[in-house]
């Protein structure tokens, strides 16, 4: 069975389907962060790069679009460019910042640099309080600026919706096609989230269904349809994510599902058993695995966090290869791979990214891999994988948990979520 195409297979029903936005990554340091936003309005959001094809968006359905900012001047040459499907398709389009700016260049309007230069807090005027884009929101706030270029002259049918305390167009619109020049999606935009709720809700006519449970109700519907009758392999360390993937397919397939935890040589003293206790009381089937040696034998020497990687990556494949052989044979592996490793690392879906760092369980795998990848968190955050695991009812100390070795996290409760070795709380510089 080819492993390439699973990715793309398990798990793509809890993708939108119909109910979605698109946002196309013209190079922000918030297109990310445009996404989640998205998402926490209750629809499905998914980041593809600027120059990804029409067929590559169509296979969410898409109600909208929105274009994010970036640090290029649209009138450069080599500068990031508007895809023509942008414009025909005939959806909604929202366009922040560099994004406002393509669609003012595209459509006969002229940007430029000059004294409109605005960095930081700004206080916005609406012009145009029928706007369906403000509704809910002040006739001045505060919002957060970052631009040198900005539209001197609007393409044409285009009306101003508002304009900055220094005169700068804040926000365009004709029909569905919205500019907006200052960030909707950071926390120092008073009503940010308003305004693209008002997009996706509104404007886009979507509505507010994608939710841990209807992810959870739908993935667990397609693993079935995907795995059928299949034995498969998880791969669980112990971590929150493993540990929602494992307890999704678990719910999907039963007791076909065998998952191994291994020993890397890697964790905290006591790590272990405290993860075998935990795991076996959620009714999953555990296999442990002492791989220490193997793992630290490999990594030796190495300095080189890339090559670590991958040689993490790559190991541990080997491992739950010696696992199939002796408990199988598995027609699937089963990984708790995350959305922003799939970004980080380029995937393959992503072939414009650029690589961030390499995560062993995605750029990290080997190309002789020997099982059909299942991955049914692939394309949610950390903080919605959390959600996904208080749906399926588990414990709160497992859905703060993090492997080791790991960055420690603040809980909401102000603890740290990491523990040291011998269990006190984590300093921020462990």
């Amino acid at each position: 069975m080819p492993h390439d195409s699973a990715p793309e297979q398990a798990g793509r029903s809890g993708r939108g389907g119909g109910e979605a936005v698109v946002v196309l990554d013209f190079g922000s340091q918030y297109s990310q962060l445009i996404v989640r936003r998205v998402r926490e309005c209750g629809v499905y959001s998914e980041l593809f790069p600027h120059d990804a094809p029409w067929e590559r968006l169509a296979e969410l359905r898409p109600r909208g679009i929105i274009l994010s900012g970036g640090p290029a001047s649209v009138y450069e040459p080599g500068a990031p460019q508007l895809p023509p499907y942008v414009l025909e398709c005939g959806l909604p389009v929202l366009g922040i910042c560099y994004g406002m700016q393509l669609l003012a260049q595209a459509l006969g309007g002229r940007v430029a640099a000059g004294g409109g230069r605005e960095y930081g807090p700004a206080l916005v005027r609406v012009v145009e309080p029928d706007s369906l884009l403000f509704a809910g929101l002040p006739a001045e706030f505060r919002v957060w600026m970052s631009h040198g270029d900005h539209v001197v002259q609007m393409p044409p049918q285009f009306q101003p919706l508002a304009e900055s305390e220094g005169g700068v167009l804040a926000a365009m619109a004709r029909n569905g096609l919205i500019g907006l020049q200052f960030h909707t999606e950071v926390a120092h935009t008073d009503g940010g989230k308003q305004i693209l709720s008002n997009f996706v809700l509104r404007i886009c006519g979507l509505h507010p269904t994608w939710t841990p449970g209807s992810f959870v109700h739908d993935v667990v519907a397609d693993i079935r349809r995907v795995v059928g009758d299949a034995p498969a392999l998880c791969a669980l360390s112990g971590g929150v994510d493993s540990t929602v993937a494992a307890t999704l397919v678990h719910r999907a397939i039963g007791d076909r599902l065998t998952c191994v935890f291994v020993n890397n040589g890697l964790l905290r003293q006591g790590e272990p058993e405290e993860v075998q206790a935990a795991l076996t009381a959620l009714g999953l089937p555990l296999v442990y695995v002492d791989a220490s040696e193997r793992f630290l034998a490999r990594l030796r020497g190495v300095v080189d966090p890339e090559a670590k990687r991958r040689i993490v990556g790559d190991a541990f494949i080997r491992v739950f290869e010696d696992a199939a052989r002796r408990l199988g044979p598995f027609d699937f592996l089963v990984q708790g791979t995350l959305y922003p490793d799939v970004i980080e690392s380029a995937a393959p879906e992503r072939k414009a990214a650029a690589t961030i760092k390499t995560h062993h369980n995605v750029g990290g795998l080997p190309p002789d891999l020997q099982f059909c990848l299942l991955e049914p968190l692939r394309y949610l955050f950390k903080d919605e994988v959390r959600a996904v695991g208080r749906e399926l009812g588990l414990p709160e100390d497992l859905v703060w948990r993090h492997p080791f070795p790991a960055a420690p996290e603040r809980r909401r409760d102000g603890r740290w979520s990491n523990l040291c070795q011998r269990g006190r709380p984590a300093s921020r510089d462990d």
